[in-house]
């Protein structure tokens, strides 16, 4: 295991206090765009995450009123039109790579939105855990907007399970912007809180999940991830054999005697 408290990134911000791991994108000045570097330096974070011993949730937080602007358009997208096919690949290969660390990394990831989420700030909203917005939130995979597909670091598989397939086929053929309301209401968000106290309730969630039992939560995540492509009955046994692990941690008996001796329960994590 290892520590990343000290993690010291070039390309985005990054706080662990009490267990929690806050990141945030450092460009308000663009409303927080991605680059080359930032994306790889993300994925290798999250996949760093596995192993970290002194973190056990993440919160991804808005920096100056904007969560974040999808690819830099100067940055990123002008250079794309001039590489050629293998570099192409590599790059989205790279992008879905962050996607998949993040789906990975063995904790919980709180996404707290405010302002724009658009392009691949909303594939990082998509493929974090919970989601919690401000009234102003503006979401949109608006990769048809500049002649893509919406299938873009797994949209197509893992918005239809969050929103439903009409409602996803909408926003990814469209580009379209979803407002915070209809987020709420489709399930996308759940839940909308004022701007002001976006951040600190983001961070409530997080401290409450880091109270729990951190190892069980990390086989939920896990489990909710894999039983994806799982049918009902891989599904009920796989759980079977998460849940007998669950049963030989030391947070598991812990929970019984408080339980017995009618106080509550202080996981540790093991």
């Amino acid at each position: 295991m290892s520590s990343m408290a000290g993690l010291k990134p070039k390309h985005f911000l990054w706080e662990v206090e009490g267990r929690i791991a806050r990141v945030r994108l450092d460009r308000p000045e663009r409303k927080n765009p991605l680059t080359f570097d930032s994306y790889a330096e993300l994925r290798d974070t999250f996949r760093d995450l596995v192993y970290a011993d002194d973190v056990d949730a993440v919160v991804f937080l808005p920096n100056g009123g904007n969560f974040c602007s999808g690819g830099d358009v100067h940055d990123i997208i002008g250079p794309l039109v001039k590489m050629d096919m293998k570099e192409l690949l590599a790059f989205t290969r790279m992008t879905g790579d962050f996607v998949k660390a993040m789906l990975n990394c063995g904790k919980p990831i709180i996404a707290a939105i405010d302002g724009v989420a658009v392009g691949a700030g909303a594939i990082i909203a998509m493929s974090a855990d919970i989601r919690i917005a401000s009234p102003e939130a503006k979401t949109a995979f608006l990769f048809t907007r500049v002649g893509l597909a919406g299938c873009d670091m797994g949209a197509c598989a893992i918005l239809p399970r969050i929103i439903g397939q009409g409602r996803a086929a909408e926003l990814l053929y469209t580009g379209r912007t979803m407002t915070a309301a209809e987020g709420e209401r489709w399930g996308f968000y759940n839940r909308l809180v004022d701007a002001a106290v976006l951040e600190a309730d983001a961070l409530e969630m997080a401290a409450r999940i880091v109270s729990g039992p951190t190892f069980a939560h990390g086989i939920t995540k896990t489990q909710l991830n894999q039983e994806w492509s799982m049918g009902l009955d891989q599904a009920i046994e796989a759980e079977a054999q998460a849940q007998a692990i669950c049963m030989q941690t030391r947070d598991f008996e812990r929970a019984y005697k408080a339980f017995v001796a009618k106080e509550k329960p202080v996981f540790e994590g093991n």
